[in-house]
């Protein structure tokens, strides 16, 4: 079942298209990555699901039914900007922010309490938030994001501003709203998030999506048939052999302990034929197939989509 489905949604301001026919649905209970360059349309579609703008064309579905606006109370939205008043002290802030999600008074300070001792943020709950560092805002704006207990998510680089360990403990807390049933669409630059955390992507560019799928799907459409081996010895009878069976050597090292080749197979042979010659020569320690990151499949798609005759905006 899909949370969002996405139908044909254009947006222009002016003589601008931001969004050109886009579709795309996000599964219920996954993490989403909304991937694109800068300006490729990511928060023209973002700021549509939220109901700060509207489409000229297209329709948005939210849990089956056409999205409206009381939806957006079951929703959370962690805009990449910071939205926090300066002047006010941390804890007055967020029982601000929490009061206008719906929250009475004894219940948002029960909840702010516990997420700002799990953030260890207590400490700052009477200081001014001017006083707070960019990654400390962050997590001041996480936490009231997510403290209504929304269905859906909306995470624009929620990691900009933090240092590894908060980082990692923003991304545990994410998989573990994911675990609790939380539906949730991370719009970031940083693939290493993405392959760490995301189930499900969309690709947007110059206002048009160019690819959606599972994270594995996606990758496993763009491997090469490159494979990492590790060998003992490299007798130069297997290198002729490889060579004369057209296998492409993509980069080859060695010391005294062992040696490591990058083998491309050819069209035609598998892996178990790669298996069975080096077997023959030389005894192995590790074989493995290279698969894409979701940083070369984002440049490789993006840069062939460039090539492409514009169209018309």
């Amino acid at each position: 079942m899909n949370i969002i489905d996405v139908q044909e949604v254009t947006k222009r301001y002016g003589d601008f298209t931001a969004l050109d026919s886009v579709s795309l649905s996000v599964p219920q209970g996954c993490v989403f990555g909304l991937l694109g360059p800068n300006g490729a349309g990511k928060t023209s579609l973002i700021r549509i699901l939220m109901r700060i703008s509207a489409p000229e064309k297209g329709q948005i579905f939210f849990k089956g039914h056409p999205l409206a606006d009381d939806d957006v109370f079951d929703m959370g939205y962690l805009p990449e900007e910071r939205g926090l008043y300066k002047k006010m002290k941390v804890g007055e802030q967020g029982m601000y922010l929490a009061r206008l999600k719906g929250l009475d008074r004894q219940e948002a300070y029960k909840r702010l309490r516990e997420k700002f001792e799990q953030f260890g943020m207590m400490e700052w709950w009477n200081k001014p938030v001017e006083e707070l560092s960019k990654g400390m805002q962050q997590k001041v704006q996480f936490i009231t994001t997510i403290l209504h207990k929304p269905s859906f998510l909306i995470l624009d680089e929620p990691f900009s501003g933090f240092d590894p360990i908060n980082a990692n403990m923003l991304k545990e807390e994410v998989k573990k709203l994911k675990d609790e049933g939380t539906t949730i669409v991370l719009s970031t630059h940083n693939m290493a998030s993405v392959e760490e955390i995301c189930d499900h992507i969309a690709l947007i560019n110059r206002s048009r999506k160019i690819l959606e799928g599972d994270i594995f799907e996606v990758k496993n459409r763009f491997k090469k048939n490159l494979y990492s081996i590790e060998t003992t010895r490299l007798p130069e009878v297997l290198l002729q052999q490889l060579e004369e069976q057209k296998y492409g050597i993509c980069s080859q090292f060695s010391n005294d302990y062992y040696t490591r080749l990058e083998v491309k197979i050819p069209e035609g042979r598998t892996a178990n034929n790669l298996l069975q010659l080096i077997m023959q020569h030389t005894d192995i320690h590790a074989f493995n197939e290279i698969m894409p990151t979701m940083s070369e499949i984002f440049i490789e798609q993006v840069e062939l989509a460039n090539q492409q005759p514009d169209h018309e905006e």
